[in-house]
C-alpha cells in the first residue's frame, strides 16, 4: 500500500473528499481522513486498513469498545475525533429512526440497532418504544450480562412503555455469540412478553434479535408475535 505522501495531491484522502465529496471515498478512506496522520512505519491508510480489519468492517468499528481500539499511533486526540464521528453516526441513524414507521422497516431498525448495541461481549436487551404512528419515542438498555430469558422480568420493560406512553414496542437483544438464530427459550418469552402486551395494551410489534457484522433475525417475520 503506498503511503499518502506518495499519491498524487489529487489522489489523497484529503483532497479528493473535498473535491469530490465523502462519497467518493471509501471507509478505510474516510477513517484515514478522520486520523490525520498514521505513525512510525503505518500511514493514516494504513492504520485505517487495521482497524477495520480487526472488526471486520466498519459495522465492527462502529460497536467496538473504546478499549480496544486503543494501539500506539492512536493517541487521545484521534481516538476522541474518531469517538465523536462514530456517536455522530449513531445519532442521525436515531434522527431518521423518528421519521419512519418502523413496523415497515425491520431491517432498518436492525441497522440502527447493531449501529447502537451490537457486538458486544455481554448479552443486552433492549425495547424501542413507538407512538400510535409506530415512530419512534425512545429506546432503552434494560438488561445486560448473561441473560435467561425465563427469568427476566416484563415489568421494567412494562414500566418503561407505560412511563413513555408507549402504544407499542419492539424488543431486542443481542447474541454475543455471533450467531442471531433465536432459541427456544427467545420464542418462548416472546410469546409470553406478547401475550402481556395485550393484557395491558402495549403491542409487542416484533422481537429482533441481533448477531456479528450486521446478521439479524426479526421474530415477526418467523410468525412468532
Amino acid at each position: 500500500m503506498a503511503s499518502i505522501k506518495e499519491m498524487t495531491l489529487h489522489d489523497r484522502p484529503r483532497e479528493r473528499i473535498l473535491l469530490h465529496g465523502g462519497q467518493a471515498l471509501t471507509d478505510k478512506e474516510l477513517l484515514a481522513v478522520l486520523l490525520r496522520t498514521g505513525r512510525a512505519g503505518q500511514s493514516a491508510l494504513e492504520m485505517a486498513d487495521e482497524l477495520l480489519g480487526e472488526g471486520g468492517g466498519l459495522n465492527g468499528l462502529v460497536t467496538a469498545e473504546r478499549r480496544s481500539l486503543r494501539r500506539p499511533g492512536l493517541g487521545d486526540a484521534k481516538l476522541a475525533t474518531l469517538l465523536a464521528a462514530l456517536e455522530l453516526g449513531r445519532r442521525l441513524a436515531r434522527a431518521r429512526m423518528a421519521e419512519r414507521d418502523l413496523l415497515e422497516h425491520p431491517a432498518a431498525v436492525a441497522s440502527y440497532l447493531t449501529l447502537r448495541y451490537g457486538s458486544f461481549d455481554q448479552e443486552i436487551m433492549g425495547a424501542l418504544f413507538l407512538d400510535v404512528r409506530n415512530q419512534l419515542i425512545y429506546d432503552n438498555e434494560i438488561y445486560r450480562g448473561t441473560l435467561s430469558r425465563a427469568l427476566v422480568e416484563p415489568r421494567a420493560i412494562f414500566k418503561e412503555a407505560l412511563l413513555r406512553s408507549a402504544s407499542a414496542f419492539i424488543l431486542f437483544h443481542t447474541h454475543p455469540s455471533g450467531d442471531p438464530a433465536p432459541s427456544a427459550e427467545d420464542l418462548d418469552f416472546t410469546e409470553r412478553m406478547s401475550k402481556a402486551g395485550e393484557l395491558l395494551g402495549v403491542r409487542l410489534l416484533d422481537h429482533l434479535i441481533l448477531g456479528n457484522y450486521g446478521a439479524w433475525v426479526s421474530l415477526k417475520r418467523r410468525g412468532a408475535c
